[in-house]
Parts: structure tokens; sequence; C-alpha cells
């Protein structure tokens, strides 16, 4: 008997990775889409951060043409604060410790001490980024994750949460030292992407998972997601997993908020998007 014995569907899994990864991520989506692979068959979107966004417009109906188009006009910009203070304090809190729950309990610490504003501001960015959406997609299909700031536990919030759309991608964005945890459920939450930027992990359970992934590896001791689609692929699932090529990296470079980079990153996207549809396309339908 296989591990994977009572597994069906499909996945999407959507990573974090900033604006400039979010970029990037646009464009993958629309290049698989316009070479054919249709991504409406996705039984489950995991969104990550950046992914949280997107999934959610995705499945709210807008098509990955124009999410893509978005970036190279220059839209749905956001500006970060990522200066030196505030890297050093978030690279200090992540690399504290080897042990994965400590660092990541770390940073949940660092991310309650700091002065980061008011949650407030960060509903403020996150609103015109969702497009008006107000209700949940329908269909019960997204997932996003966020972390517990205290215990360091992974949660992915759904439309059965209790939260709004917005609570739960604003829990899922709150990027530790730079945004304030956001208040939801009765604790406090940090970004998605804290413990691991892929969540490949949790799309355990079905067996075959596309995971488009900016950002490999998550700041600090914790697992990445090629080490995550090593782990499902040898439990029997089908995973395609789509990182930035050298193409992709160069066109994104080093700071993941430079707004700049954004219209490069998403044509590079498109491009490897494109260039790894004919591979994906047999594995996502199932044969």
């Amino acid at each position: 008997m296989g591990e994977t014995d009572g597994a069906s569907g499909t996945a999407l899994v959507l990573g974090g990775g900033g604006p400039v990864g979010g970029a990037w991520l646009t464009g993958v989506l629309a290049g698989l889409a316009e070479a054919g692979v249709d991504l409406d068959r996705a039984d489950v979107v995991i969104g990550t951060s950046a992914g949280a966004i997107f999934g959610s417009r995705l499945l709210g109906g807008e098509p990955p043409a124009e999410m893509y188009e978005r970036q190279l006009t220059g839209a749905d910009r956001i500006d970060i604060d990522s200066g030196l203070s505030t890297t050093l304090r978030f690279l200090w809190a992540a690399l504290g410790s080897r042990d994965p729950d400590r660092s990541v309990r770390r940073l949940g610490r660092a991310a309650l001490a700091a002065r980061s504003g008011p949650e407030s501001e960060v509903f403020d960015v996150l609103r015109p980024l969702l497009r008006g959406a107000v209700d949940w997609p329908a269909g019960g299909k997204l997932r996003i994750t966020a972390v517990d700031a205290v215990t360091g536990e992974v949660n992915a919030f759904d439309a059965d949460s209790g939260l709004t759309l917005l609570e739960a991608v604003a829990a899922g964005c709150a990027v530790p030292v730079v945004w304030p945890p956001i208040t939801a459920a009765g604790r406090r939450w940090i970004d998605g992407g804290t413990r691991s930027t892929g969540t490949l992990h949790l799309a355990r359970g079905y067996e075959r998972v596309l995971a488009v992934t900016p950002i490999p590896s998550a700041v600090g001791p914790h697992p990445d997601a090629r080490r995550q689609a090593a782990d499902l692929t040898a439990e029997g699932v089908a995973v395609t997993l789509v990182t930035p090529d050298t193409a992709a990296r160069r066109a994104m470079g080093r700071d993941m908020t430079a707004d700049a980079r954004r219209p490069d990153a998403a044509r590079a996207g498109h491009a490897q998007g494109t260039a790894v549809a004919g591979a994906t396309t047999g594995v996502w339908a199932g044969r």
C-alpha cells in the first residue's frame, strides 16, 4: 500500500515573496494559463503571504493575465519599510537559533515588541490589493497561512475560520518587525512565510501538487520548498515545483520590496511559466 492511498485531488500552492516575488508569481500563473494549464482544476489553493493575496484574487475570478498586466503597468504597488535597522532586527531574530521552533518564536517575540505601527495600517495597505473583495471566494477552496506569534504554530484559515478575508490575508502578510502582528481569533498572527515560504507540507493528502514559490527558502533554519517537495514526492505525490530560474533571480534582485523590479520580475515569471507549462499539464491533469 502506498502512502498516498486514499489521497485525491489537486492542490495549487502559492508561496510568499514580497512585492517582487508576487510579481514573478503572477507572471508564472499567466504563462501557465496562456499555455493551456487549467488552474481552475485546483481543488484547493494554499496561499502564503503574497500568495494569499493573489490566490484570493485568482479564486475571486481575476484572470492571471490581468494580474500579470497590472504588474507591468505599475498597479498593485506596495511600499514596505525595509531599512537597514528593520532588516537587522529581522535577521537577528531569525538567525539567533539553529532550532526552527526557537527561531520562529524569536521572530514572533521581535514582532510583538517592535513599534511597527497600528494594525489598521496593514488593513489599509492590503484592502486595495484585494481589489475590493470582501467575502471569501465561493467554493471553499482557499486556505491562507499564518503563524501564531507566541507559539510559532502554522495555521491555515479558510471561509469557516470566523475571520473576514481581509483579516486572514492581513494575518498571513504581517511580516515580523515590518508590520505589527494581527489580532484575530483571540491570538496574534505573523506572516505565514515566517516558518516556510512555500508551505508545501500543507498540501499533504492531495494526489497532485503544483507549487509556485518565489523564495524557496525562508530566512533561518527552516525547511525549504525543495525539501518539502522531495518529502511529498517520496510519499507518492506528483509534485511540480516552480522556483525562479537564473534569469528570474537576476530580474528579481535581492530586495523583494524594490518596486522598480516588479515589471522585469513579472516578465521573467511569464517566460518561465510558459516554458514549464508542457511538463506541468500532464501532472496537473492526472495523466
